[in-house]
C-alpha cells in the first residue's frame, strides 16, 4: 500500500538527530529575533546591548553591587569589555564605584537613582516572546520549561553559558524526591516540596552544588 509520500519522510520523521537540528535551528533563529529586539532598544535608551546588561544584572542584585568579575562572570564577557562597558556607564552616571560590602579594600559596582530609573524602563520582558508562547497550553509551558532547565544546566555544565543561579544546580534542591506527587522537588532551605514550574533559573539565595 501506498501512501504517497517518499521513503525519506518518515526517514526524517522518526530520526532523534533530525529533531534535535531542527530545535537548535528554531532556538537559532530565535536568538537572532532577541537579539534584534535588544539593539533597538538599547538604540532607543541610547545605550549599547551590553551596557543594558549589565544594568539589569545590576537590578537583580540591586542593593549589592557586583565586583567587575561578578559583572564579566555574570554576563559572559572578558574583563577588559566589563571594564569597559561599566566606565561607560560611569560617564553616563547611571553607576558608580564603591567600596564592596564584604570587603572594604575591594570595589563594587552599584546603580545610581538615575541608573536605577534607566533599568527600570528597560527590564520589561521581550513581549513577542510573551504572546508567542500563549500559542502553547498551560502543561506544554510546563514541559518546555523544564526541558530549558535541564539544557540550561548541561550547558553550564559544559561552560558555554555563564553561572546560573538555579534550582537545579543548588546545595538546597533535591530533585524528583516525590515522584508520586506533582511537586517532585523539595528546597531544604525553605522546607517545601514544588513543581517544574516552579523551578528558579535565577534564586538569589543560590549556593552552587560541592561535587
Amino acid at each position: 500500500m501506498t501512501t504517497g509520500f517518499p521513503l525519506a519522510y518518515f526517514t526524517m520523521k522518526t530520526s532523534n538527530e533530525a529533531v534535535k537540528n531542527k530545535v537548535v535551528t528554531g532556538l537559532t533563529k530565535i536568538g537572532m529575533a532577541i537579539k534584534s529586539h535588544a539593539w533597538q532598544d538599547a538604540e532607543l535608551q541610547n545605550l549599547t546591548p551590553t551596557q543594558g546588561q549589565v544594568l539589569s544584572l545590576l537590578r537583580s542584585r540591586r542593593n549589592v553591587g557586583l565586583r567587575l568579575s561578578e559583572i564579566a562572570e555574570g554576563l559572559g564577557i572578558t574583563s577588559a569589555t566589563a571594564s569597559e562597558t561599566v566606565k561607560a556607564l560611569v560617564d553616563k552616571q547611571l553607576v558608580k564605584k564603591g567600596k564592596a560590602e564584604d570587603d572594604g579594600r575591594a570595589i563594587a559596582i552599584k546603580m545610581t537613582q538615575k541608573g536605577e530609573a534607566k533599568a527600570d524602563s528597560i527590564a520589561s520582558l521581550p513581549y513577542f516572546l510573551l504572546n508567542a508562547l500563549d500559542e502553547l497550553s498551560s502543561e506544554e509551558q510546563d514541559v518546555f520549561y523544564y526541558g530549558l532547565t535541564k539544557i540550561l544546566r548541561k550547558l553550564q555544565e559544559n561552560h558555554e553559558i555563564p553561572v546560573l543561579r538555579m534550582c537545579v544546580t543548588c546545595h538546597f534542591f533535591e530533585e524528583n524526591v516525590n515522584l508520586e506527587s506533582d511537586e517532585p522537588h523539595y528546597c531544604k532551605l525553605v522546607e517545601e516540596f514544588f513543581g517544574d514550574r516552579n523551578l528558579k533559573i535565577d534564586c538569589p539565595e543560590h549556593i552552587a552544588q560541592t561535587l
